[in-house]
């Protein structure tokens, strides 16, 4: 009985799938790291390796500038997840076919694009009309080794304390106290924001105690936009912490 025309053409790339992984070396052998190994165990060996065999190390070597392109090459791929996954289950030629249906190519990145994700996304005329602070520089110390083979940085950014504001996302938070007269009459009350702008939190009717308050548009700014989050105000009501008999008289008089 024939064959479907589909199974011979199967059969044939699977023997010549067969034929390129016997015919060479896998990218984890040429890493020399094993097929489980960790992304930072794939990082030390990459540096080791690729600053053995680089070609400034070995002018006029052929053998050592193909054995770099190798381990550049496997690089690339394992230490993409996405990339490594489809090469664990398919090889190089599932990388290829990745390749040719559009997967995902290079890996350049702009740092404005880790900022931009991080902070919010926005247009360069938005990022333009917003009244920044003054940068901060801070000093690294990199070896010389680190800076030839190029150095992988990671920062990661604390809020310091402070003293008046409390920040969740891109909202803030005070707590503002308020006498029992200022409860039940109203009051007029600012509250200095970062930039030293004066909020106004006043009422003109009764503040219960722990009621919160939206100020909206008074948050933190959105990072390459001009947009901002919002400003909650917790109004915290002190009371007296203790009545004259007269003054108990007067207040039943006038509440009843």
């Amino acid at each position: 009985m024939a064959l479907p025309r589909s199974k011979p053409l199967f059969l044939l790339f699977a023997l010549s799938f067969a034929i390129v992984a016997i015919a060479g070396k896998s990218y984890y052998d040429i890493l020399q790291v094993p097929k489980g190994a960790s992304d930072e165990q794939i990082k030390r060996a990459y540096r080791k390796l690729a600053l053995k065999y680089h070609p400034d190390k070995n002018p006029g070597n052929e053998e050592a500038n193909k054995r770099f392109a190798d381990i550049n090459n496997a690089y690339e791929v394992l230490s993409d997840s996405e990339k490594r996954g489809i090469y664990d289950r398919y090889g190089e030629e599932g990388l290829k076919q990745h390749a040719a249906s559009g997967g995902r190519g290079g890996m350049g990145v702009n740092i404005q694009d880790i900022f931009s994700s991080f902070f919010g996304g926005g247009s360069v005329e938005e990022e333009e009309r917003i009244v920044k602070g003054d940068d901060v520089i801070v000093e690294l110390d990199a070896t010389l080794e680190d800076l030839y083979m190029g150095g992988t940085l990671k920062f990661r950014i604390h809020t310091a304390p402070h003293d008046r504001f409390r920040r969740e996302g891109n909202d803030l938070h005070a707590t503002v106290t308020i006498t029992l007269v200022q409860a039940l009459v109203g009051f007029d009350k600012t509250i200095k924001h970062l930039d030293d702008h004066l909020v106004e939190i006043g009422s003109k009717g009764i503040t219960k105690p722990k009621e919160v308050r939206k100020f909206k548009g008074e948050g933190m700014p959105l990072h390459f936009s001009n947009k901002k989050g919002d400003l909650f105000v917790t109004y915290e009501v002190l009371f007296p912490t203790s009545l004259a008999e007269e003054q108990k008289a007067k207040i039943k008089s006038i509440l009843g």
